[in-house]
């Protein structure tokens, strides 16, 4: 049995990232202590790890590292993780973020890239963050230099935070994945869903604000509308707003919408994306690259920041029967190759050649090095 120290986040996609991982890591003989951070689990997040028959969560409220001023916090988890890793003496150490890499682990450490302030930034604003996220990027570039491995779902964003941090590393691809059964097509209505951070600029969630008046159809949105830290919830106009909801509500809703939306500027991945293709919905996306990478011609492309284009797109789908249900099916057919297996057997794989580079013994396939 190999064991693995993970960490997560429980405020965003990399929770359902981990789950997803766990469970698809059972059958190659891998067990996980998950080390939760960010906030207190919903109880559904508990009942899905609970499911996980060789998932261990423990859970301490810890703020992240990208949140306001999050040091003495971020340095207790440092220390919690290290009582951890004492304890349970896993075989690889995975960080889901970056700066916790740094710590001394005994075990081989891999960083999975989901994202990062940097490379957000840039994407979003054009610009980098300003002086006071420079001990973030000092933490940030000392954890991913001292990692055995970077890890991302896209080579897009690996390419990004690279280049972002001017730091070599040994990288590897690994794209994320869903379980098909809890996303299944249902009786399709004139609908448009998105799903996402309203909050966050990155989502293009405004851009769907702005349009929405033209589109004819209702435009439903799925997601916090707070961030983290009590701020004043984002007003959307003509949208109507779902909140937060669970995994097998957001399914009834991607069951009923034919159109999915996420003009996004940034987004390393997008699991929600996935999750809608699953469940037949035809794919209006951001025209950025790591959504090109992954979803290639099986979406319509917008650009990010341009309502018109956006409105344009959406009202030529809802009047196109034809045309959207072969978007749909093409996004289907796309989304059920990335599979949790398939994804389980990368990092299976991943974790036996950590091993043995650091034992000194032969390895399955090395690392790519990218600069």
């Amino acid at each position: 049995m190999t064991h693995v120290l993970m960490t997560a986040d429980t405020v965003g996609g990399v929770w359902t990232y981990a789950c997803e991982l766990a469970e698809a890591l059972a059958p190659h003989g891998v067990s996980i202590t998950l080390a939760a951070m960010g906030r207190a689990l919903s109880a559904d997040q508990a009942r899905r790890a609970a499911a996980i028959a060789n998932l261990s969560v423990v859970e301490r409220p810890y703020a992240l590292e990208w949140m306001p001023e999050p040091w003495r916090d971020v340095d207790a988890a440092g220390d919690w993780l290290r009582e951890l890793a004492h304890a349970c003496r896993p075989d690889v150490v995975q960080i889901n973020g970056y700066a916790h890499a740094a710590l001394a682990f005994a075990a081989p450490v891999m960083v999975v890239a989901h994202s990062c302030v940097w490379t957000w930034t840039r994407a979003v604003h054009g610009t980098d963050p300003g002086p006071a996220w420079h001990e973030y990027r000092r933490r940030v570039v000392a954890g991913l230099r001292a990692a055995d491995l970077v890890v991302a779902p896209t080579r897009a964003i690996l390419d990004a935070v690279l280049a972002a941090y001017a730091v070599r590393a040994a990288t590897r691809v690994i794209p994320n994945a869903c379980a098909a059964l809890g996303w299944r097509p249902g009786d399709k209505a004139a609908l448009v869903l998105s799903a996402g951070r309203l909050w966050d600029e990155a989502k293009g969630l405004a851009d769907l604000q702005a349009c929405a008046r033209d589109v004819g159809w209702p435009i439903a949105v799925a997601g916090a509308t707070a961030a983290p830290g009590g701020t004043a919830p984002v007003a959307a106009r003509g949208l109507h707003l779902l909140g937060e909801l669970a995994p097998r509500q957001l399914a009834a809703w991607m069951a009923r919408a034919s159109i999915y939306a996420l003009p996004a500027r940034y987004e390393p991945f997008g699991l929600s994306v996935l999750e809608a293709a699953l469940a037949g919905c035809a794919l209006v996306l951001g025209d950025i690259a790591s959504l090109r990478e992954v979803w290639g011609d099986t979406a319509v492309y917008v650009p990010p920041g341009d309502p018109q284009a956006l409105g344009f797109a959406l009202r030529t789908l809802t009047h196109d029967t034809v045309g959207r249900e072969l978007y749909a099916a093409r996004a289907r057919a796309r989304a059920a190759t990335m599979t949790p297996a398939r994804m389980a057997s990368a990092y299976r794989a991943t974790y036996d050649d950590l091993i043995a580079q650091r034992a000194g013994g032969p390895r399955a396939g090395a690392p790519e090095v990218r600069a």
